[in-house]
């Protein structure tokens, strides 16, 4: 399975206006991981994971595919980014203790990853992995979106995207599974950052390549008439699913 690349071209895009992950989520992966010493994020995009983790972990090895979206990640002294595909990391053997891989894993060949992933962690190691669903902010304004996600949009999401409709709940998952919180995402968004986050869409980006004109356009001018003055923050809100497991044994 080739690696598809629906990112690079957005990448400064991706590192200014996709959503950051709420604290909490890092707080329990940190408090359930073996230790501390070690983690890697995995498809790391801009690093919005790989800072979180930081606050938590000695070191956090932040991989991607994308040269171009490495280049526009966000900067820690305790992230090492490196340039490499999800199923052949790079990493030593049993030197993890906990691997994330945020809004990216419908993208890998999955059961090479979990290969990968066991190898890479140390016996009761964690991976998690997690993706977001479609956000609302008000009725009226959610009703216009889901249109543009379903109708405009629909046939150019590519088939992975009912991974991410689907929660992962039916991918099957090699780890002794954990019990986890509910988490979700909150931003506050002005109507030129939502249009902003809806072009690093991949469907919008396919939208655009196949026709030839920015989709969103058209979007913002509907949301326009309901949102009210467009520089006023709205309260973006995203439910994120979230599948934990523990490396079991001494492989």
């Amino acid at each position: 399975m080739s690696f598809k690349d629906h990112f690079s071209e957005t990448a400064a895009g991706y590192a200014r206006f996709r959503p950051r992950y709420p604290e909490t989520l890092f707080d329990f992966l940190a408090g359930a991981a073996p230790r501390r010493a070690r983690a890697w994020d995995c498809a790391t995009g801009s690093g919005q994971a790989a800072i979180g983790l930081a606050k938590h972990f000695e070191r956090v090895i932040a991989t991607d595919a994308s040269a171009g979206q490495i280049a526009h990640a966000l900067p820690s002294p305790r992230v090492d980014y490196r340039v490499a595909p999800a199923e052949k990391s790079g990493l030593e053997t049993a030197s993890i203790d906990l691997v994330t891989v945020a809004q990216a894993l419908h993208w890998f060949d999955i059961p090479a990853f979990f290969q990968e992933v066991k190898r890479v962690l140390i016996p009761g190691g964690l991976l998690a992995v997690w993706c977001y669903q479609l956000f609302t902010i008000d009725p009226a304004i959610d009703r216009i979106v889901r249109r543009f996600y379903a109708e405009t949009l629909g046939p150019y999401w590519p088939p992975e995207r009912k991974m991410i409709e689907e929660g992962y709940r039916s991918i099957p998952f090699p780890f002794s599974e954990l019990q986890t919180p509910s988490f979700g995402i909150e931003s506050s968004v002005t109507l030129g950052q939502l249009g902003g986050y809806l072009r690093t869409w991949s469907a919008t980006r396919r939208y655009l390549a196949e026709r030839g004109d920015d989709p969103v356009a058209n979007l913002l001018s509907s949301l326009a008439e309901v949102w009210g003055d467009p520089g006023t923050p709205r309260q973006m809100r995203s439910p994120l699913r979230l599948r934990v497991g523990r490396k079991e044994g001494p492989e």
